[in-house]
This record gives C-alpha cells, sequence and structure tokens, in this order.
C-alpha cells in the first residue's frame, strides 16, 4: 500500500513542480486543497525566519499538525551576487508595494530586480537559486538542499516557469528558465537538486 505524503504549498506552480519532480515513486501525493485545509491567518506568519531551512521546517511542522500527514514543506529563493544574496528569503516579496502599482507579483518582482541591477555588467549579475526541502513525519525530520547556478539577464525572456525564471540565465548555456521545457527545467533547477536527494527517503 503506497504513503500518502502533503505537499505543503499554496503556489500552483511549485505544486506542480515537485508533484511533477515526485512521479514514478510508489506513493501518493496530496495538495493542501486535497487534504481539505483551508487557510488560516497563522500561515501568514510562518515564513519568519532568517534562512530557508527555518522557513521550509515551520511550514513542514505546522501542516504536519494540522493535517496528520507526512508532510513536504520547501523555501526558495534567488541569491544575487551584485545585492549581497539579495532577495534570497524575500524572494517572493521583493518589490515594495509602492512600486509594484498594476503588476502581479512576479512582474513586479523581475522588474525590481532588473532596476536594482541598472548598469551592472554581465560579468557581475552572478546568481544562484536555492532550495531548502524539509520532510517531516511520525519517526523523523529531514532537510534537504539544491542549487544551480547561472546569471541574470538583462530583460525577461520565455513564458515557462514561474518567479524569476525568465530573467535567470542558467550556467553553461545562454537561456533562461523561462526559454526552458519544464522537462529539462526538471532536470537542472534548484528544486529538482533537492527532490533527487530527498528520493531515496521516499522510496
Amino acid at each position: 500500500m503506497s504513503r500518502t505524503y502533503l505537499v505543503a504549498t499554496r503556489n500552483a506552480h511549485k505544486l506542480q513542480e515537485i508533484q511533477d519532480l515526485l512521479k514514478g515513486l510508489e506513493i501518493q501525493v496530496l495538495s493542501l486543497t486535497d487534504a481539505g485545509i483551508t487557510r488560516q491567518p497563522a500561515e501568514d506568519s510562518l515564513e519568519v525566519f532568517g534562512s530557508f531551512e527555518g522557513n521550509s521546517l515551520a511550514k513542514a511542522r505546522y501542516y504536519r499538525i494540522r493535517s496528520d500527514l507526512p508532510t513536504i514543506a520547501d523555501d526558495s529563493g534567488l541569491c544575487v551576487d551584485a545585492l549581497d544574496g539579495a532577495p534570497g528569503i524575500h524572494s517572493r516579496r521583493f518589490a515594495p508595494p509602492e512600486v509594484r502599482g498594476d503588476d502581479d507579483e512576479d512582474s513586479a518582482n523581475n522588474r525590481w530586480l532588473l532596476d536594482r541591477l541598472r548598469g551592472v555588467p554581465e560579468e557581475r549579475r552572478g546568481a544562484h537559486y536555492r532550495c531548502a526541502l524539509a520532510l517531516v513525519d511520525e519517526h523523523r525530520t529531514l532537510l534537504v538542499h539544491g542549487s544551480v547556478h547561472g546569471r541574470i539577464g538583462f530583460a525577461p525572456l520565455g513564458s515557462n516557469g514561474f518567479g524569476y525564471d525568465p530573467l535567470f540565465v542558467v550556467h553553461g548555456g545562454d537561456s533562461t528558465f523561462g526559454e526552458l521545457s519544464p522537462e529539462v527545467k526538471a532536470e537542472r533547477s534548484h528544486r529538482a537538486d533537492a527532490i533527487r536527494r530527498l528520493r531515496p527517503w521516499l522510496a
């Protein structure tokens, strides 16, 4: 009988990516909606730690208690060398509210990042994505990491992916994550790297 795991995110893009990366394992993967876990005000105060690891563990522990299911949660973000590692753990809320305007969250964040890097030459636009992935069940707490290196382009390219993907040019190539197919990104992304480290424990 396959075991059921909860993926603790309300981000539809991230959920789909994690579900796809877990395919092939003899497990059942539920979303928060599948498990009937409605949004509560306490969720807004989970990501208060100063590290990806602290935030992912907080989410996994919180939803493990609410669901009574083994829970997988991640916290991930973009770290830009020229910005001393920013936006980092603030990747999702990088653009200040006053500059967001009518843009959606991803567009505002990308526009704000390009603005912060205006005038920075290509050789100084190095960046990496980081992912901390936590698994909490009745017996154990696991934490694995993943990363992928590259640089920030000068304009958004591609319509695939989400977040900063249209700006992130993968090391060793000229394509952004936004230009890569989901299958290719699944082989190279920070989240894929972390899931590869988690799969043996799930298997």
